[in-house]
């Protein structure tokens, strides 16, 4: 059997992060530790519990949650940052992902979403909402320093690896890269691990930042065939 997942609530309305708890507490597969308010809290329960994913709000009454993910993140490297938040913001969403989280998720949507959520950033997957992934992206290219600022992709990526990476990076989901390059799912999903592993990353997000740092853009969409 799989290990259990340990899950971390960082949440300063006890109403909400208790009824989320008792909702998730009822995965077979997740294991919900006690509640953390605030960020000492959460730091101290970080430490001593070990959790492999925390569901971090970004508002703490008067503290920052992203303060918090900047402290989990430098005293555990391993674990893993879901952002619940009753914000949208773009903004908002880019600086949490430049700071180290791997989702953003809505209070509003289902706990069934959350849940499966926390499993994929537990097995070191990502996850933005639909509707703000374009744009996200394309802030992150902006704020991307230039090519030589940023180093370069290892070179024992494959060319069909760098392929999938510049799918990546053209915002294009394991569905779509494996029809523009005409794979089945199963061997863009192995193309995807190695290429991770490679990087020395655990999401698509990440691998995708370090692309465009290391000078990666998108395809322009007239020249979706090769010259």
């Amino acid at each position: 059997m799989q290990q259990p997942i340990r899950v971390l609530i960082v949440d300063d309305h006890a109403l909400f992060a208790e009824a989320l708890a008792a909702r998730l507490g009822r995965e077979p597969d997740l294991v919900v530790l006690p509640v953390a308010a605030d960020a000492r809290r959460a730091l101290a329960l970080a430490a001593t519990e070990r959790p492999h994913v925390v569901v971090l709000d970004v508002a703490l009454g008067p503290e920052n949650g992203l303060d918090v993910l900047d402290r989990l993140r430098e005293r555990h490297p391993d674990v893993r940052v879901v952002i619940l938040s009753a914000m949208s913001d773009v903004d908002a969403i880019v600086l949490a992902v430049r700071r180290g989280a791997i989702g953003w998720l809505s209070k509003t949507e289902s706990a069934d979403l959350v849940s499966r959520v926390i499993r994929g950033a537990a097995r070191r997957g990502g996850w933005l909402p639909p509707d703000v992934l374009g744009e996200v992206l394309r802030r992150l290219r902006e704020g991307a320093p230039d090519p030589g600022a940023g180093g370069r992709l290892p070179a024992e990526l494959t060319p069909r690896e760098r392929e999938v990476l510049q799918c990546m990076v053209d915002g294009l989901n394991r569905a779509e890269i494996a029809d523009r390059l005409g794979l089945s799912a199963n061997t863009v999903r192995t193309h995807t691990q190695n290429l991770l592993a490679k990087l020395g990353m655990h999401s698509a997000l990440e691998a995708i930042t370090l692309a465009m740092r290391a000078g990666m853009r998108p395809t322009p969409q007239d020249r979706n065939q090769p010259d």
